[in-house]
């Protein structure tokens, strides 16, 4: 078993639904309102975590509200106490020096709690058309590398002069840093060669999207064949929840939801015409949209049946090198107290 405690984080509802956007046990609902309560209820209900995605439009319905992901976290930072508040970024939104600046003001406004998720961004329309450039997928890697060597150089409060393909900083300095810990956490998401090789080099924790026991665990032993990586990263995994009683009710609970997804296929096809083809969550993702339900792979992680079942299914990605389970509900607040009061106790016992 990983020698990391295991840990339970929410993703923010910062686009409304992940599953199916015709349930009506789920509000179309993205505001900072129900943000707000929601992880203050996560916080009180003793999850760890709490992943604010980032997008500027709504990547699956652009007439349906978006939250913007650095600002709520600054807010979401002042509000809790306890929970770890990890906000994505894409670095070709945003430069590095403005990006570290805000970091470090979370990480202190926070007291240390916070994370930053470095993720490639799949969206080419979210970048076309506000006239950014898009580059192709290894280009934005390599971009991307670049970008968070000099943040982290940055976060860690050092002086940095540095001359790059992409950027030029002259003797930069930021303040205030290192008031709770070295730096803030450095999270990762992406499959793909670039993409492992990046999380090798600079990041702290590594987001898996939901997919099956073995696969993970081919994914975890790749990345700890690399040196750079080996027994100092830890794994997270993304995985839609659907816990009931018996798995006959999960069972029922997930075909209900998977024939309200299907109504959604018009969506879909409209999110595909605007992703990277060479994105490796969307390449899994699609050969598997009729059988799965959420985002970043989903039910595909299994997380499917009784309370028991559930949580021996958690408990064996745990012995995998899984620390940090990143969970999809819905409807979200209702399940995601069950999850608390049924599934917490059997895998923290």
């Amino acid at each position: 078993m990983t020698a990391h405690p295991l840990r339970l984080g929410v993703w923010a509802p910062v686009h409304g639904s992940r599953a199916a956007r015709h349930d009506p046990d789920e509000p179309h609902d993205a505001s900072w309102a129900r943000n707000r309560a929601l992880v203050l209820e996560a916080e009180a209900l003793g999850y760890d975590s709490v992943l604010v995605a980032q997008h500027t439009v709504n990547p699956y319905d652009e007439s349906r509200d978006q939250l913007e992901a650095w600002m709520a976290s600054a807010a979401l930072a002042a509000v809790t106490r306890r929970i770890e508040i990890i906000a994505a970024i894409k670095p070709g939104l945003i430069h590095p020096v403005v990006l570290a600046k805000m970091a470090l003001q979370i990480e202190h406004v926070s007291e240390g709690r916070f994370g930053l998720n470095l993720v490639n961004a799949w969206n080419r329309a979210e970048f076309e058309q506000a006239g950014l450039p898009f580059p192709a997928h290894d280009e934005r890697y390599a971009y991307g590398r670049e970008w968070i060597a000099l943040v982290e150089r940055l976060l860690r409060g050092e002086r940095v002069s540095f001359e790059g393909r992409h950027f030029r900083v002259e003797d930069y300095q930021l303040r205030p840093a290192g008031t709770y810990r070295a730096r803030p956490s450095i999270y990762v998401g992406g499959e793909s060669e670039p993409a492992r090789a990046l999380v090798a080099d600079h990041g702290d924790v590594w987001f898996i999207n939901g997919q099956p026991l073995d696969a993970v665990t081919g994914l975890i032993a790749d990345l700890e064949s690399r040196p750079a990586a080996r027994g100092r990263l830890r794994y997270g995994l993304s995985a839609f929840v659907i816990a009931r009683e018996t798995d006959a009710e999960a069972e029922d609970e997930f075909a209900r939801l998977l024939e309200l997804s299907r109504r959604d296929e018009k969506l879909r096809a409209e999110t595909r015409a605007r992703t990277d083809a060479a994105s490796v969550m969307f390449a899994k993702t699609d050969a598997a949209a009729a059988y799965h339900v959420g985002t970043n792979g989903g039910t595909a992680a299994g997380l499917v049946g009784s309370y028991g079942r559930v949580a021996d299914g958690i408990r064996a990605f745990h012995a995998a090198g899984i620390a940090l389970f990143m969970l999809q509900f819905q409807p979200f607040e209702a399940e995601m107290r069950r999850f608390a009061e049924r599934v917490f106790p059997r895998v923290r016992a």
